[in-house]
């Protein structure tokens, strides 16, 4: 993939409710320090290799102005590195679908959300590819 495009556009957002469906009763889980990562491998072919949502919780973030810094924030560090897990994909032509929800009861630093984000990304990439199934 093009690492200098950095743009998230609309086919990379994660808006059908059939696959996020999917995802809550089939999906992989798992845990980083900041983030709940929920992921599936599509058996159809997306129009990007990876579809992505973000949640914050209302129950651990009550303001609606803080989730929606803290999914700013979230969408922002995926959208700078999301290079990362695009290449590793492609390379073994690979589909996902996946959501990340923010496990913190607090307001966490942009820096450190994006360090989580680069971990995040890295252990997605891993399992996807560790996994057997192709699109």
């Amino acid at each position: 993939m093009d690492t200098g495009s950095e743009k998230f556009k609309k086919s990379e957002r994660l808006c059908s409710q059939k696959i996020i469906a999917s995802l809550i009763n089939e999906g992989d889980v798992f845990f980083t320090p900041l983030y709940k990562v929920v992921w599936l491998k599509c058996p159809a072919q997306l129009p990007s290799p990876a579809q992505v949502a973000f949640s914050v919780p209302k129950k651990g973030v009550r303001s609606a102005v803080t989730r929606n810094l803290l999914k700013r924030r979230m969408r922002e560090a995926y959208r700078k590195n999301k290079y990362l897990l695009y290449d590793q994909l492609q390379q073994a032509g690979i589909c996902i679908a996946f959501i990340i929800s923010f496990r913190r009861n607090s307001i966490a630093a942009y820096t450190e959300i994006e360090k989580a984000m680069i971990e995040t990304i890295g252990k997605l990439a891993f399992a996807a590819s560790k996994s057997n199934i192709q699109c």
